[in-house]
Order: structure tokens, then C-alpha cells, then sequence
């Protein structure tokens, strides 16, 4: 899209109306931090113990998703957990990194589906209203046997 009109992510509003690169309704920081906690617990629950039951705790009244491969809403996030216990059971994530700006949570994470996977980075970003979890975007990037930069990904 281009021209004046074309929107950006940043100026797409969320199902509130905010954008994410909003502040309205800025947290407090100790709103901050239980946000934060928030979302590490449900990672953990989620996405390393595969339990959904513990996981949804978390979650708000709706799950917006915008992972392209992801289905949408609680239901969506429930059927990506079976498919977890199924088809990966021995993957797990680990949170190298935790960010927050207003409502929202980032985390750096380093995901692997076995032992001997070099894995994948992944950003995931989560949104959270009155201290759960409403919206979730995520990047991934393979991790290569040898990077240009000799740098690593974490």
C-alpha cells in the first residue's frame, strides 16, 4: 500500500481502539510488571507444559491472533496447544529476553522442538487488558549452523 491514506501497523487500531504504538490507558508500572508476569506464566503453562486448562487462565475475554498460520481466538490458541502435545511434545521455549511498553509484552525467545534442534528465534508480542492476555503477534527466524556476522542470535 502506498500514498497518504495507506495504514501502518502502528496505526491499526486493536479491538479497543488503540493502536500499538498507543498510550492510552498508559499501566501503572506495577501493572507493568504483573503484565509481564502475566505472560511468562502463561508461556510456561502454554507453551512449555502444553496445558491449556493453566494457560487460558491468562487469557482475556477474546485471543485476537495475527500469526498467519495460527487460527484466531481462544479456541484457535486451545487446538495450537493439542497440536503441540501431539505432533511436538518434547519442544520447549526459552525466554531469553522480556520487554514491556504500556500494555504490551515482548519476549525474545529461543523455541526448540528437540533436544538436538539448533531451534528458531521468535519475537512474540502480547497485548493485555485489565492484566490478561487479548492479542498476540510473532516473528520466527530459523537459527543457521553459522551466521554471517559470526554474532549469535541471542
Amino acid at each position: 500500500m502506498s500514498g497518504a491514506n495507506a495504514a501502518t501497523p502502528a496505526d491499526s487500531a486493536t479491538p479497543s481502539g488503540a493502536t500499538i504504538m498507543s498510550n492510552a490507558d498508559q499501566p501503572s508500572a506495577a501493572q507493568i510488571k504483573e503484565n509481564k508476569q502475566t505472560v511468562l506464566a502463561f508461556y510456561e503453562a502454554g507453551l512449555n507444559q502444553k496445558d491449556f486448562a493453566a494457560a487460558s487462565q491468562y487469557l482475556g475475554p477474546y485471543y485476537k491472533q495475527h500469526n498467519p498460520r495460527a487460527a484466531d481466538g481462544i479456541e484457535g490458541f486451545h487446538n495450537f496447544i493439542n497440536f503441540l502435545k501431539v505432533n511436538v511434545p518434547t519442544s520447549h521455549s526459552e525466554i531469553k529476553k522480556v520487554f514491556s511498553d504500556g500494555n504490551f509484552v515482548i519476549l525474545h525467545v529461543h523455541k526448540t522442538t528437540s533436544p538436538t534442534d539448533r531451534g528458531v528465534a521468535i519475537i512474540d508480542i502480547f497485548r493485555l487488558e485489565h492484566g490478561k492476555i487479548v492479542e498476540h503477534w510473532d516473528v520466527t527466524q530459523e537459527i543457521p549452523e553459522k551466521t554471517t556476522s559470526g554474532n549469535g542470535m541471542f
